[in-house]
């Protein structure tokens, strides 16, 4: 009897899950060691997905960080102002990457640079909007700094 294999049957399917990885690795190859990568896929319905990733040497360059940040403490407003100051965004049809080299950013947390007034105020008015049209309650404080390690964007607070 001869051996013969077998195909694996195709079907449809409408899990995106393995080509936006096969995606991310590909951004993240062209990429320098020790960035944080922040990647939003555009979906025909509007939507986005996100994903993170980081070069070589980012994933404990980015926990070290939020460790000093978090000890500091930063708090949004500051990681907004940080990561917008060395964030360098790209686009691949509807694929937008901002990649966030990890080394200035540390350097900007330890030289303790803050978000000025003028950013926090935005924060706060944002936050009372999104209250507002929510109908809950915005919050006391600006919440903590969100993060560039891959523990801390991984723990997600209420």
């Amino acid at each position: 009897m001869p051996l013969t294999a077998t195909r694996p049957t195709l079907a449809p399917s409408t899990d995106r899950t393995a080509v936006e990885q096969a995606l991310v690795a590909s951004i993240t190859s062209g990429h320098p060691p020790e960035t944080f990568l922040w990647i939003n896929i555009h979906r025909p319905d509007g939507g986005v997905n996100i994903r993170y990733a980081w070069t070589d040497g980012g994933t404990d360059l980015g926990d070290r960080i939020d460790l000093l940040a978090l000890a500091a403490p930063f708090d949004a407003a500051d990681w907004l102002e940080i990561t917008a100051r060395h964030a360098q965004t790209s686009h691949r049809g509807r694929i937008e990457t901002q990649a966030h080299p990890l080394r200035p950013i540390l350097a900007d947390v330890q030289a303790d640079v803050r978000a000025p007034e003028e950013r926090r105020a935005a924060l706060h008015r944002a936050l009372d909007l999104g209250a507002e049209l929510t109908g809950q309650q915005r919050p006391v404080r600006i919440p903590r700094w969100l993060g560039v390690g891959p523990t801390l964007l991984a723990h997600r607070t209420p």
